[in-house]
Formats: structure tokens, sequence, C-alpha cells
């Protein structure tokens, strides 16, 4: 029996994020005697296979199809839900993006199986799983009893550090090529826009706050040192956005 551990990646690099999630997925599949495999799909996913033996995988299934170059949530979806299908894995997990979200619950929903999101801690007890799990922007921790055949789950932002493994695991990358068809591209990218910052507000460990008291545009300039010297981003309100200061993408709240 296996843990698979779907690695979100863009063109090849692997999401911090992911990272997490292989780490904690390295230490349920330890306690629960499960073994630890992993999943990339989309244009690059050769690239990024190299790394996860470093982080334990012992198997590394590279999904390739024309309708995986880019992300699409029915098309994932159905793709990792062929690949629990023939491998038998008992456990999936991913990190608790919005992609990473919204691709699990696709495989829920094929599978008929519960799904359980942003989970701090997961532990096998007696044939059922207890989970810890975020609600509430991270106000509340919410304690949940799972049963199903198949667990899903999707790990909660800064839940573990990333971390690699004491002993790198054989890393075999065994090829998949799941049976799609056009139906499933329902969602498209269209464009691709390419940072240019390598943090974000949804991946920054620090967020440095201004609102309409900042008075301009320009009085954000201490701030944006701020977050450079703690390696987070600046982040702000409805008012500031509105008043033109800081883009949309800034918003908080």
């Amino acid at each position: 029996m296996s843990l698979l551990v779907i690695c979100d990646h863009d063109r090849g690099k692997l999401a911090e994020a992911s990272l997490e999630a292989l780490a904690f997925g390295r230490s349920l599949a330890t306690s629960a005697g499960l073994d630890l495999e992993a999943v990339v799909v989309g244009e690059g996913a050769e690239s990024a296979a190299v790394d996860l033996a470093a982080h334990g995988a012992s198997t590394v299934h590279v999904a390739s199809h024309e309708l995986l170059t880019d992300f699409g949530p029915e098309a994932w979806g159905e793709t990792v839900t062929q690949l629990v299908r023939s491998s038998g894995a008992e456990v999936v997990l991913a990190c608790g993006t919005d992609r990473g979200n919204e691709v699990v619950a696709h495989v829920a929903a094929r599978l008929d199986q519960p799904f359980v999101a942003n989970c701090r801690s997961v532990e096998p007890d007696a044939g059922d799983w207890t989970i810890t799990r975020v609600q509430w922007g991270g106000s509340l921790l919410e304690d949940v009893s799972l049963t199903a055949e198949v667990v899903l789950v999707t790990v909660a932002h800064h839940a573990v550090e990333p971390s690699v493994a004491a002993a790198p695991a054989a890393g075999v990358v065994a090829a998949f090529r799941p049976d799609l068809d056009a139906s499933l591209a329902h969602t498209v990218v269209a464009d691709r826009v390419v940072l240019t910052r390598g943090v974000t507000l949804s991946t920054a460990p620090v967020v440095v706050g201004g609102g309409r008291g900042v008075g301009s545009a320009e009085a954000f300039g201490p701030l944006e040192e701020l977050a450079g010297l703690l390696g987070g981003v600046v982040g702000c309100s409805r008012a500031v956005t509105n008043n033109g200061w800081r883009p949309h993408s800034d918003q908080v709240g």
C-alpha cells in the first residue's frame, strides 16, 4: 500500500508548498507503514521528478498527455483518479493551495470519497484516521475522525517545514499516460503571466500590511524595505487599492 503526494510545480520548479506536503507525507507514510510515492503533472514534470527522491519518494509517477501541458482541474483530477485506481494508493495528499484543493476535490468526486482540506496533522487510528485541520483562516482548529476507503487530504500552509529525507529513496521514475479526452478540457490556460517577484501573498512567511493611514503610494516605500528585510511582501487594504496606491493583487482581507 502507498501514500501518493500530488506535487505542484511550475515548468519543473517544485512549489515550496509541495515540498512541505512531501515532508508531511513522509512522516505520515512512516507512521502508517506505507510507501511514499509522488506524482507530477504538466510541462516540465520530468525535471521536477529528479528532485523527489531526496524527499523520500520511492516511486515518482510522471503523468503526460496533450491535455496536461498546463493546469486544468478536470483533466488533472481525472489523471490522479486513474493513477489512484491503478496503483492502489490508500492515502492521497497535496498542498493546501487553491490548485491542490481543487484537484483533490475533483479526485474525491470521482472516487466518491470524503475530502478533508487544510490539515495540520493526520494519524492512523485503529482503522480510522484522526485529523486536525485549520478553519476560519487559522483562528480555529477542528479535530476530525475520518473513515474512508481512500484518504484524501491537503496540507495547511506552513504545517511543517520542508526537509529532505535522512536517507534518499530510490526515486524510480515511472511514466504514466492517462486515458483522457477533449471533454475534460472545460478549463484551459489562455495566458501565462510571469511574476516579477519570487514571493507572493499566498506563499510569503511575513506580510507587512498598510492601510489608508499610510497616506500615499510613495509612503509605502519604508514598508517595501521592511518586507524585503524580512523576506516577505507588502499587503494592503481595499481603501489603498481603490485609491490606486497599490495593485489589487496586493489586497488582503
